[in-house]
């Protein structure tokens, strides 16, 4: 039985588990054919302190014939592809995964993630401008180097930045965004990372669940070095704080486009319907 999230003291607790079922339904207003889908919403068996317990995805109805793989990308992010020769009018596909978080273990990565290159070099949706390369100019002046850095972009982003659904799009840049001075949490995402990657700070996307929200969250990762490894500190600048047991990750990239929890293609004269359903459960917390 699921235990009420908002009751639960995530600056303190140690260890909790969850359970995470999403689904996507597509509907189409005539057949369509050839549909190649991409769906991230599995994360790996381990992350940080978050470990996979359990996990399932399945085609439900209207996928007579379809094709289900998974594999792994560059950044180790679990990737389901979906093939179906032909969908007469819908396609339906459902996740379920359960995970747990021990709160006392901190993100350790492998030697060598500091050299990776892409969490310093700008991406497409991270692009600078300008204004970003001034505002970083600044910030790298304001804080020591490091997670003093980082809570300083974290919070500048989060004062400089209103919360507004619908006046950005999964292709809108962290210029863009910044340009409007309003967004949803990928253009959040897409600043911070902009501004840490200008100031030389690596950093990389995260893409999850907060609980208590209706859609997937996004997140930013920036990685520091320690005595004898490199550790990954998360930052919600949507939220302007440091992230806690309220969060689970499912994958981390470059930007959005890496982790988009569902695109893909067909072939078909008609454009398609999304219903996408959530639901984000406690199942302990300590």
């Amino acid at each position: 039985m699921a235990i009420n999230p908002a009751s639960v003291e995530w600056a303190t607790a140690r260890r909790a588990s969850y359970r995470v079922l999403q689904r996507f339904r597509y509907e189409y207003p005539e057949p369509i054919r050839e549909l190649n889908h991409r769906l991230v919403v599995i994360p790996p068996e381990r992350f940080g302190d978050q470990r996979r317990l359990w996990h399932q995805v399945s085609i439900g109805a209207g996928g007579p014939g379809a094709q289900l793989e998974d594999r792994r990308d560059r950044f180790g992010n679990v990737i389901f592809n979906v093939f179906a020769p032909q969908v007469a009018d819908a396609i339906e596909f459902v996740a379920e995964v359960s995970v747990e978080r021990r709160a006392e273990e901190p993100n350790r990565l492998q030697d060598g993630w500091l050299s990776e290159a892409y969490l310093l070099e700008p991406s497409v949706l991270t692009e600078p401008d300008y204004r970003i390369m001034r505002a970083a100019d600044d910030l790298a002046t304001s804080a020591k180097y490091g997670l003093p850095l980082a809570d300083r972009i974290n919070d500048w982003v989060y004062q400089s930045m209103t919360y507004r659904y619908g006046v950005t799009a999964v292709r809108t840049t962290a210029a863009e965004a910044l340009e409007i001075g309003a967004g949803v949490c990928q253009d959040y995402a897409h600043v911070m990372l902009a501004l840490c990657r200008a100031c030389g700070l690596p950093a990389r996307y995260v893409s999850g669940h907060l609980l208590g929200q209706g859609g997937t969250h996004a997140w930013v990762e920036v990685i520091v070095p320690r005595a004898d490894h490199a550790e990954a500190v998360a930052f919600d600048p949507c939220n302007g704080r440091r992230t806690d047991g309220g969060y689970v990750t499912v994958a981390t990239g470059r930007d959005y486009s890496d982790v988009a929890p569902a695109s893909g293609s067909y072939v078909g004269a008609s454009s398609g319907r999304l219903t996408a359903v959530r639901r984000v459960g406690v199942l302990a917390a300590a």
